[in-house]
């Protein structure tokens, strides 16, 4: 049996990491694939964690924020209300109506100004802040490592010009750009 022992030393090394590394080469580590699949997966939390974090508001901005919140449902139930108003006292509702026809239309036009600027800039100043929030989370991912079969990126400009000259001697004579070019 020690002989066996011994050779099976001799053959696949002291304590089978010849074995073990050549077993390797047809199935995966399974525990060095646990390894991994935990540490991708503690770094993606963490990534979500960072991505999702709200940065401290005041008191002033969070009633701001709340504020802010109340026209677009304010609206949409006030035009709810008018048509339960229509249905339960027409004559009332009547009256109402015929009040409104009477604004003269630069005071609609204003109105509608002045409603279209506050959705424009608040859809504005949304947008902004969102994408601040994803270029701060963007920060603080980890730098991407290049590699020699990483796609390399060239500034945009470089790009243009390389590829002007590189069209140019590439479809071979053009007859028609030619005569534009020489008249």
């Amino acid at each position: 049996m020690g002989l066996i022992d011994r050779g099976m030393g001799v053959l696949f090394g002291s304590g089978g990491k010849v074995l073990t590394e050549t077993a390797e080469l047809f199935r995966e580590n399974a525990e060095n694939r646990a390894v991994r699949d935990v540490e991708m997966r503690s770094e993606a939390l963490g990534q979500f964690a960072a991505e999702f974090q709200h940065a401290d508001k005041g008191g002033f901005d969070r009633f701001m924020d709340g504020l802010n919140r109340v026209p677009r449902p304010a609206m949409a139930l006030g035009t709810m209300g008018l048509f339960g108003a229509a249905m339960v006292d027409p004559v009332w509702f009547g009256a109402r109506m015929d009040g409104l026809a009477t604004v003269p239309d630069p005071l609609w036009w204003l109105l509608g100004a002045i409603v279209s600027f506050y959705f424009g800039a608040r859809h504005q100043a949304k947008g902004q802040e969102f994408r601040r929030s994803v270029i701060a989370a963007a920060r603080m991912l980890p730098p991407v490592v290049q590699t020699p079969d990483t796609p390399q990126v060239e500034p945009e400009g470089d790009r243009v010009e390389r590829t002007r000259g590189e069209d140019e001697g590439l479809a071979g004579p053009n007859a028609a750009l030619d005569a534009w070019r020489a008249g």
